[in-house]
């Protein structure tokens, strides 16, 4: 039986995600299978990679970067987060990946995106760190608006939230049986309709696909909500999320909020470690 880890996106409040997922590689805890949504791509690799800690570090050590994200990069390059820093510069060289560990792993990591001129997900496996690879965990987490189009492979991508936010269906057809879903939002979460959807549109005049799947995003994800609710009272899904809602914004980088929303997500996972290890069989 295939076991797999299913990480939604959130921005900074995957720091939540980042602090379950070192709790859990400090307790031995194998998955077959990972599948990433922008920030739960970039920072999920790290599970593959089995480097605890590797998130937090690195957000708190370039929080005050001009060339990792905030508004003096949108500015010159375009994208709040730097692609080229961000992606191509301090997990090679400042904060690297470990690129052996990562490749040598079995475990499978995917991601996905959002395709601009579809609407549609567009799922894809890493099994190795490149520049390539790098630039599909960058798509996954573009956001519209403030970020361009990754283009690859004729493709044009951004951030995978808005086509498939919780991707445990997928993860079920790629064989994937009992899976954990770490949210970013608590239970009894609900998503609402966007404000403001005429001015993103306009904004995205360019790439109405995506500004359609803004406008419909909230069903999507609130139907998936459903959907793992109801594969977790079937038995093969252990749901985490946080007790409240998380004490930081999307693109927040106060290192105090990032500790702490981190220390959450290594709390739950503490009080449901006997828990997952049962769900999981260990």
């Amino acid at each position: 039986m295939k076991k797999g880890l299913v990480l939604e996106g959130g921005g900074l409040r995957a720091l939540f995600t980042a602090g379950v997922m070192d709790e859990m590689m400090e307790n031995g805890i194998e998955f077959d299978g990972a599948v990433g949504v922008s920030a739960g791509a970039s920072f999920g690799c790290n599970y593959k990679s089995k480097q605890i800690g590797r998130a937090l570090r690195y957000n708190i050590d370039f929080k005050d970067d001009p060339r990792y994200m905030g508004i003096r990069s949108l500015l010159k390059t375009g994208d709040w987060v730097g692609a080229e820093f961000s992606y191509h510069v301090m997990p090679v060289d400042l904060d690297p990946v470990d690129f052996d560990t990562y490749t040598n792993n079995p475990m499978e990591f995917h991601v996905v995106c959002t395709d601009v001129d579809t609407g549609k997900a567009i799922y894809h496996k890493i099994p190795t760190i490149d520049h390539e690879t790098l630039d599909w965990v960058r798509a996954s987490a573009s956001l519209p608006i403030i970020s361009k189009p990754v283009c690859i492979n004729g493709k044009r991508l951004l951030d995978g939230g808005m086509a498939d936010s919780i991707p445990l269906e997928y993860f079920q057809q790629q064989g994937y049986e009992r899976n954990v879903v770490i949210l970013t939002q608590p239970k009894g979460f609900k998503k609402r309709c966007p404000k403001g959807m005429s001015l993103f549109r306009w904004l995205l005049r360019k790439t109405p696909a995506i500004a359609d799947a803004l406008a419909t995003r909230h069903l999507m994800y609130n139907r998936e909500l459903d959907y793992i609710s109801e594969q977790e009272r079937l038995g093969n899904t252990l749901i985490i999320y946080p007790e409240k809602e998380l004490p930081i914004g999307r693109i927040e980088q106060d290192e105090a909020k990032m500790r702490n929303v981190y220390q959450m997500g290594r709390d739950i996972a503490k009080t449901k470690m006997t828990e997952i290890k049962k769900f999981l069989e260990i």
